[in-house]
């Protein structure tokens, strides 16, 4: 979701950072990349404030949340993305979600961009014991449309996603619109484009038959 579907990461950098103020915690540059890297928010917090219980885990994860919904009004959908779904679902393909954050966000999300009707799963940080790079997410995504993972493609932005989609046996695309093509060829992505604008459905097939070796596909942009 964040990062590939939505252009989320500096409201949700933004709502990190002031959260962790409030608790006597300043996180510079190169640790909020720990935080977008598409982990869930117990594992983020945990990172950053050592062992807490179930208690305190859901208490500053409302905390963390309070302050992105007061930032949501800057999150857009990421550009071409609105047609892209479009396209899939008019070219009755299935489309499912495997995201690192809470249902309830993902939930509101969803709602509020008029989204949720685009997919046919669902799945949550909150519906797998570990998260991503753990292939955990996107083996119950897989599960759930009924599509083995060999016949699904994953698209992802982050480096512990591009692992977690490959360690559950289903080829991944890097979205790099973030600009990190690189880390996310080396953390296995089998193609990587700059965003989904001028992406049809053809092209992605085509991406998808011909994987071999891992590269950066020149898609114009729009």
């Amino acid at each position: 979701m964040d990062g590939v579907l939505i252009d989320s990461h500096p409201a949700h950098g933004l709502a990190w950072r002031r959260f962790l103020a409030t608790i006597g915690r300043n996180v510079d540059d190169q640790h909020l990349e720990y935080i977008l890297e598409g982990r869930r928010r117990d594992e983020i917090l945990r990172h950053f404030l050592g062992d807490l219980s179930q208690e305190r885990l859901a208490e500053y994860g409302r905390q963390k949340d309070l302050f992105f919904q007061e930032s949501f009004q800057d999150v857009q959908l990421s550009r071409g993305v609105g047609q892209f779904l479009d396209a899939l679902m008019n070219a009755g393909l299935k489309i499912g979600m495997a995201t690192s954050a809470s249902s309830r966000r993902t939930r509101n999300t969803l709602d509020l961009l008029d989204l949720r009707r685009k997919f046919f799963t669902v799945v949550t940080g909150d519906d797998v014991p570990h998260g991503k790079p753990d292939p955990a997410v996107y083996r119950l995504a897989s599960q759930r449309m009924n599509v083995s993972p060999e016949n699904l493609l994953a698209l992802e932005d982050a480096p512990c996603g591009v692992q977690a989609a490959k360690n559950a046996g289903i080829r991944c695309i890097g979205v790099s619109s973030n600009g990190h093509a690189e880390s996310l060829s080396k953390a296995g992505a089998d193609r990587v484009i700059r965003d989904f604008c001028g992406l049809s459905v053809e092209t992605l097939l085509h991406l998808w038959h011909n994987i071999t070796e891992p590269q950066v596909c020149g898609l114009e942009q729009a």
